[in-house]
C-alpha cells in the first residue's frame, strides 16, 4: 500500500473512531427531562384561557392544561408569558419548549412549527355591540374591526380582500378588548369567549357574536424535528381526552363542553 493510501486509511479510521466516541446530541425531550422543568409559552392576558387571579397567580383553561401536563410528567412548570404574535418565535428561538396558548392549527403556521393533535377547540366570530344592526358581512364594510396581531382571526380577515374590511390591529387581546370597551373600534374578530368579556368590562358596551368566522382546532405547538416529544405529547392528550380531564378543564372556564368526540 502506498504512503498516500496509508494516510487516507488512517484518516478514515480516525474519523470513524471520533464519530463513535461522540455521543448523539440530545433532543428536546431529553433536555426537558434532564432539566426536570418544562417552559411553556402561554398568554396570560386572554381570559378565560389565560389570566391572573385576584392573588396575581396564573389561571385559565390553558393554564390548567399546562399545569396538568407538568404534574403528569413530574416536572417544574415555567410560564413564558407571551402575546399572539410572539408565541411561535418563543419556541423557534428556544425561549420556550412548547406553546399552550389558544394556538389554532393553520397551514401557514404548520410550515414553521409542528402541531400535536388537538386538545381543545375555539369558536371565532365577528362580535359587535348588542345594539348594532350588524347581521352579515355587508353590514361591517364601513366599521372598524379590532383584532389581535398575529392571530388566526387577523390572518383570516386579512385574506378576505374582496370584503374591503377596515382592520385595526392591536398587540394583544387585552389591548383589543380595551379598544372595544372604550369605543375605539366598532367590532372585534376574536373568540366567542373574549367577545363576551367586553360587556363584563363595560356594561354600557355589551358585545355579542354576530358573524361566524370559523371553529379552529387548538393544539400544542413545538419546534420542528422533535418526534419523541411530539409522540409523548400526543399520548398525553389522548389519555386526558379518554379520562375526561381536558373536557372538565374546558367546561370549567368556557361554560361549554368540548365536541362529543373529545369527551372520552
Amino acid at each position: 500500500m502506498t504512503n498516500r493510501k496509508l494516510l487516507g486509511a488512517a484518516v478514515s479510521l480516525c474519523c470513524l473512531v471520533m464519530m463513535a466516541a461522540t455521543p448523539a446530541s440530545a433532543d428536546l425531550l431529553d433536555d426537558i427531562m434532564k432539566a426536570k422543568k418544562i417552559r411553556i409559552s402561554t398568554d396570560l392576558a386572554i381570559p378565560p384561557s389565560g389570566m391572573m387571579d385576584a392573588s396575581m397567580k396564573p389561571t385559565g383553561s390553558d393554564v390548567d392544561v399546562a399545569q396538568l401536563l407538568a404534574k403528569d410528567w413530574g416536572l417544574e412548570l415555567e410560564f413564558v408569558q407571551t402575546t399572539g404574535a410572539t408565541r411561535i418565535p418563543n419556541v423557534l428561538t428556544g425561549k420556550a419548549d412548547i406553546i399552550i396558548s389558544t394556538l389554532s392549527v393553520t397551514p401557514e403556521r404548520a410550515k414553521v412549527i409542528d402541531f400535536t393533535n388537538r386538545y381543545a377547540t375555539l369558536q371565532s366570530d365577528i362580535g359587535c355591540m348588542k345594539s348594532s344592526s350588524v347581521k352579515d358581512w355587508p353590514d361591517v364594510k364601513d366599521k372598524s374591526i379590532g383584532v389581535s396581531r398575529g392571530t388566526t382571526q387577523d390572518t383570516t380577515l386579512s385574506n378576505m380582500k374582496d370584503k374591503d374590511l377596515k382592520i385595526a390591529r392591536f398587540d394583544d387581546d387585552a389591548t383589543m378588548v380595551t379598544a372595544a370597551v372604550s369605543g375605539q373600534v366598532d367590532c372585534v374578530g376574536s373568540s366567542a369567549t373574549i367577545i363576551n368579556q367586553i360587556g363584563v368590562k363595560n356594561p354600557a358596551r355589551v358585545f355579542e357574536s354576530r358573524i361566524p368566522l370559523a371553529t379552529f382546532d387548538l393544539a400544542i405547538g413545538l419546534k420542528k424535528g422533535e418526534p419523541r416529544l411530539m409522540d409523548k405529547l400526543n399520548a398525553w392528550i389522548a389519555e386526558n381526552i379518554k379520562n375526561g380531564k381536558l373536557n372538565v378543564i374546558y367546561k370549567k372556564f368556557h361554560g361549554v363542553e368540548l365536541p362529543p368526540d373529545m369527551r372520552g
